[in-house]
């Protein structure tokens, strides 16, 4: 296994564990689980809900497809397509992440 698919695997993690957490976060506070709706009450809660939906995205993709397979009884190919795109949208925001880390931490230095 060669060093790129080793920060593959790290930038997925760090963009799927940032998504649980930004999720279990919206779900303390909102006192219902995060999803993908957008709340047109104003400027700043569309604002916060495209956020929210950007990064916690993974994380509801594959809780709805575990539900799904669990619950509806959906195909085995729904759970791998679902995980599939939750990887790769999970390493996308996993890198954006480590980026905007690595530039806070340098400004800081």
């Amino acid at each position: 296994m060669g060093p790129e698919l080793i920060a593959l695997f790290y930038v997925t993690a760090v963009g799927f564990v940032c998504a649980g957490i930004l999720a279990s976060l919206y779900q303390v506070m909102a006192q219902r689980p995060a999803g993908f709706r957008v709340s047109i009450n104003s400027w700043p809660g569309i604002f916060a809900s495209i956020l929210i939906c950007t990064f916690a995205g993974p994380f509801i993709i594959m809780r709805n497809a575990v539900r799904g397979r669990r619950i509806e009884h959906r195909p085995i190919g729904w759970l791998f397509g679902s995980s599939a795109i939750a990887s790769v949208w999970s390493a996308c925001s996993g890198v954006f992440l480590l980026n905007v880390f690595s530039v806070a931490a340098n400004a800081m230095s």
